[in-house]
């Protein structure tokens, strides 16, 4: 895989997997829980993915044999950036409208 390859699969990655985690903020916001919890699920999947290529490019760079970041790296690197800190902020936004339900029930 050439580098803009690589570039464009973190890029699809990453914003599948933020579109999971905005799926996931909707449906926990309606109290389907689960769902939310599937796809977060989703949303990792795709993740891991993205992990592993980007930690192909890291050992590449180690080794040597790497090729020059181009901006276009820098800006797949930054979607996928973005989608780790949305996982992070799904999971607490669905742990808050848990407890929101939780605390409705006890009214």
């Amino acid at each position: 895989m050439d580098n803009m390859e690589v570039a464009m699969t973190l890029i699809a990655e990453a914003g599948d997997s933020r579109s999971y985690c905005m799926e996931a903020i909707a449906l926990a916001k309606e109290g389907k829980f689960d769902e939310a919890d599937k796809a977060l699920e989703n949303a990792a999947n795709g993740m891991i993915v993205a992990h592993e290529t980007q930690t192909d490019l890291i050992r590449k760079e180690m080794e040597g044999t790497g090729d020059p970041v181009s901006l276009l790296m820098v800006h797949a690197q930054d979607h996928l950036n973005l989608a780790l800190i949305m996982r992070d902020m799904a999971e607490e936004f669905i742990c808050i409208h848990k407890k929101f339900v939780e605390m409705e029930g006890k009214s």
